[in-house]
């Protein structure tokens, strides 16, 4: 029993070979499929040298306002966005010089930093249009003073430059002046025990030996005194009927060895 299909057994169906189809493809491969275009973003930075002017506080003196723009846009080159921006320009300044009049007013004349400050803290994150599709801008501005309050300030500041100067002098002069002190009163404690201390010091020059001497003449001329009063209170148990006693003991070998120490065991009695 046959199991052809049924239909004219001459007629012969064509069947692509898979062999054929890879050699074709491996020469010339099919187009991979395109991918998604992404905007290009392009930026152009204006430095605008002419000042916009907005009103200080009283209204009496102006703040001179210099602003950096930061135009951005998408598929677009960079000189059109360049010249789309110069024809922009009165417009971008108006924008500018709307938001900031009322903030500028708040402010006195001579407060330029505090303004820059607060505009820049106001206008950092804003962009303008607000279209995306368009080119927008943002802005950076410097605030000067007027050129009238800037000659006022200028003897302000002289004075402040001068005073501050003066002050740091004489931080530098107290601190010279510590250092040299502590330095030789070190010298003076390290040499007074030494016993040719005296003809040494001539030759660190006649000045210094003549404060060296006064020095130790001063320091001397004390140790009597002390030692007289140390003397009358050990005397002073003795005459009181105390007898020798572990503090009397004490002072007294105190002050002899005080004596000792400073050269006058001879003048003691």
């Amino acid at each position: 029993m046959s199991t052809q299909p049924a239909g004219n057994p001459h007629v012969r169906h064509s069947v692509p070979r898979q062999t054929d189809r890879r050699w074709w493809h491996s020469i010339f491969p099919p187009s991979p499929a395109p991918l998604p275009l992404v905007p290009v973003r392009v930026s152009f930075r204006q430095d605008v040298p002419q000042a916009l002017l907005v009103p200080a506080k009283g209204d009496a003196f102006d703040f001179r306002l210099h602003a950096v723009y930061l135009w951005t846009a998408s598929n677009m080159g960079f000189e059109e966005l360049r010249l789309r921006a110069e024809r922009l320009l009165p417009w971008a300044g108006g924008i500018v010089r709307e938001r900031a009049v009322d903030l500028a007013r708040e402010h006195e004349p001579h407060r330029a930093h505090d303004l820059e400050r607060a505009l820049n803290n106001l206008l950092m994150h804003q962009r303008w249009p607000q279209d995306a599709n368009l080119p927008q801008f943002g802005v950076h501005l410097r605030v000067s003073p007027d050129e009238r309050v800037r000659e006022r300030l200028r003897p302000y500041w002289e004075e402040r430059i001068e005073l501050e100067c003066h002050h740091e002098l004489q931080k530098i002069r107290a601190w010279q002046a510590d250092d040299l002190t502590r330095r030789w009163a070190a010298v003076l404690q390290s040499l007074e025990d030494d016993p040719v201390t005296g003809h040494a010091a001539r030759l660190a020059g006649e000045q210094f030996a003549e404060v060296f001497q006064r020095y130790v003449v001063e320091r001397r001329d004390t140790v009597p005194d002390l030692v007289s009063l140390l003397r009358e209170a050990v005397k002073g148990h003795g005459d009181l009927g105390l007898g020798p006693s572990e503090y009397t003991q004490a002072w007294d070998a105190a002050v002899r060895t005080y004596e000792r120490q400073h050269g006058l065991s001879g003048r003691a009695n």
